[in-house]
């Protein structure tokens, strides 16, 4: 029976990421990579939709210490696929991931202090032990999306595309197609399949905030071409993590002032023939759902085209032709896209046993946005929903790799937060209090936060990097010393 002294769950960016710092970090510790299909990426070697892009900088949502030297920074899945496999790759991390290992189940003995991990490859079960897991597969189901009630949909004569499990070969030209939904996904899509579609529109329930930026920053174009990476690569990112953080703040501390200047700037964008005050006015207050970016204002240059238009409606119900809103409006499909959510997980859906007891992630609290209660051992990789992923991600890494050299330091086996005074721990809301469909969907499955350190989940990248340097390991934290033993 194999034995690592950490396993990492997912070979996607977190996994790469966190398989690099054990490495640079802990050089003496042994680690494998278990990812369930045969391939380098998570979500970038997964999805297949069109247009599939980061909507982050890839400077700062890129690793850390593997510079982004394109051009553009704001990148198609294969270029960011390509890049995080050369960085497997020429880190030899390539090597220690186990393909078509999914890890189905998880078993804590504080007897043994150590995991024991589940898996099947091809057919065949193999147990694996572990001193620390750290799961790194990101927060959604793979074989399942949000499951959304459209009334009427298994009457639709047509194709039903959902972004997740897109048809092969699924040919859009001069086609009809309704793409359902206001996020991150249906703001990619819709630009691509407009560019060939006799008829598209984009029928939301509720409008997003959306903002335009450039795919190639002249700033970092300019730093990228005159100054060595060495030096080129740190000055932008600094310059692209504190602008965005600024962005951020000014949005949170000033919200009205943040939703005229992102409807004004839409505005100017879009023609005359789009109502922004309907379409592009969101019930919400900025951030407090993620703000989707468009690239060079691809998104909004669409409805500049006589085939796309955008509707804000509710449906009354999909006919065999396509769709009838409730304000009473046929709109005719050949294709509809469910763009309407993932499934959100943790863990990879794993239910984690403690000494043989079933362990509740809704039960959970989160410490330092990184480890659950009552989990020993065990770090829950988890990056920024509003800013950039990887920043949060790599926190996340940083600080476990800080917990487990004080294990070190005083000889301790284990660690595993735990809530001093219940008291102080209420009342508390889920970890991601965003207002999305999909993770209110998700609250009883998200560990809780209290608004306190050291359970007051995610911050922002300056705050945690901070506390990188100056937060505590043993505020929280029960740690098992060995008993000696007797000579």
């Amino acid at each position: 029976m194999d034995h690592y002294d950490f396993v990492i769950i997912g070979a996607g960016i977190s996994g790469i990421d966190a398989a690099y710092r054990l490495k640079t970090q802990l050089p003496g510790c042994s680690y494998t990579i278990l990812e369930a299909r045969d391939v380098v990426g998570g979500t970038w070697s997964f999805f297949n939709f069109p247009g599939l892009r980061s909507d982050s900088q890839l400077t700062s949502f890129g690793l850390p210490w593997r510079p982004w030297m394109h051009q553009k920074d704001i990148a198609n899945a294969a270029l960011i696929r390509d890049y995080l496999q050369a960085a497997a790759r020429d880190e030899g991390i390539d090597k220690k991931i186990q393909f078509n290992h999914k890890v189905t189940a998880a078993s804590w003995s504080s007897d043994e202090q150590q995991w024991t991990l589940s898996t099947t490859s091809g057919g065949n079960d193999k147990t694996i032990r572990a001193s620390f897991v750290l799961a790194c597969c990101g927060y959604y189901r793979y074989d399942k999306p949000l499951e959304t009630a459209i009334p009427g949909i298994n009457d639709f004569n047509g194709i039903v595309a959902h972004p997740q499990f897109w048809p092969e070969n699924l040919n859009w030209a001069g086609k009809k197609v309704v793409v359902l939904g206001s996020g991150a996904t249906a703001i990619t899509i819709v630009p691509e399949m407009a560019k060939t579609a006799g008829q598209l529109t984009m029928l939301q329930r509720s409008p997003s905030y959306v903002l335009s930026v450039p795919s190639v920053n002249p700033d970092g174009k300019f730093l990228k071409r005159f100054l060595p990476s060495w030096l080129a690569f740190p000055i932008y990112w600094w310059r692209c993590v504190i602008e965005e953080h600024l962005f951020v703040l000014f949005n949170l501390y000033f919200p009205k002032l943040g939703r005229k200047l992102l409807m004004w700037l839409a505005r100017k964008e879009l023609p005359s023939s789009v109502d922004v005050d309907v379409h592009f006015n969101p019930r919400y207050l900025p951030f407090e759902q993620r703000l989707c970016l468009c690239p060079d204002g691809d998104f909004f240059k669409a409805f500049h085209r006589d085939n796309c238009e955008i509707v804000t409606d509710t449906i009354e119900s999909v006919v065999a032709d396509g769709i009838v809103t409730k304000s009473g409006r046929k709109i005719e499909a050949d294709i509809i896209v469910t763009a309407t959510g993932l499934h959100v997980q943790l863990l990879s859906g794993l239910a984690p046993v403690v000494d043989g007891k079933p362990f509740s992630i809704g039960e959970s609290y989160a410490w330092r946005g990184a480890m659950l209660t009552g989990l020993p051992n065990m770090g829950a990789v988890f990056g920024y929903t509003t800013t950039s992923w990887t920043l949060g991600a790599d926190a996340s890494i940083r600080l476990l790799i800080q917990v487990y050299k004080h294990m070190t330091k005083i000889g301790a086996t284990s660690a595993v937060p735990v809530v001093e005074d219940m008291a102080k721990a209420t009342p508390s809301k889920p970890v991601i209090s965003h207002s999305s469909t999909y993770f209110v969907a998700a609250k009883d499955r998200l560990p809780r936060v209290t608004g306190q350190a050291p359970y007051s989940g995610r911050i922002h990248a300056i705050y945690d990097n901070w506390m990188l340097w100056f937060g505590s390991v043993t505020r929280g934290m029960q740690y098992t010393i060995p008993a000696r033993k007797k000579l």
